[in-house]
């Protein structure tokens, strides 16, 4: 199913503003309450919200480190790939895990406190995935930008 204008300025405003309430979310796409409400059930229903949440600062729960790991598989055959793929899942301090096309197999990101904090996910959790043949790590020095919106105008 498409969406129309409409939604999609409901998608925008609600991924920017995630707590508007439902009046103010009407009111600012010219639809009543109850329109703006069935459009939002049919939006998540059919897939285009994924979820609600918070953003939190990584910074005050002790988490100031982010790093990218670029992950080499010594196999690159489906099996290998399901069982790494499971690891990743399984794993809390992996917050995204994409596979990738190109010169390594999947590209993780992580949070951790500190170097040691990193040193200790490298050594106990990471490495311990299958398939792992080599890494390479990414200390980020400045988040330039993070959390955007799908730009959807």
């Amino acid at each position: 199913m498409s969406i129309d204008k409409i939604d999609r300025a409901l998608l925008d405003i609600l991924q920017r503003e995630g707590r508007i309430a439902n009046y103010d979310l009407a009111q600012r796409v010219g639809l009543s309450s109850t329109a703006t409400s069935d459009r939002l059930k049919r939006l998540t229903r059919d897939g285009y919200i994924t979820g609600y949440g918070a953003r939190l600062a990584p910074e005050r729960l002790g988490l100031g480190m982010l790093v990218f790991v670029e992950v080499l598989l010594d196999k690159t055959t489906p099996d290998v790939f399901d069982e790494f793929a499971k690891a990743a899942r399984r794993a809390p301090e992996v917050l995204e895990c994409y596979m990738v096309a190109g010169g390594f197999d999947y590209l993780i990101k992580s949070r951790v406190a500190d170097i040691e904090a990193y040193r200790n996910f490298l050594g106990s959790v990471l490495l311990s995935f299958p398939g792992v043949r080599e890494t390479r790590t990414y200390a980020v020095m400045e988040e330039v930008k993070r959390d955007g919106p799908l730009p959807l105008r």
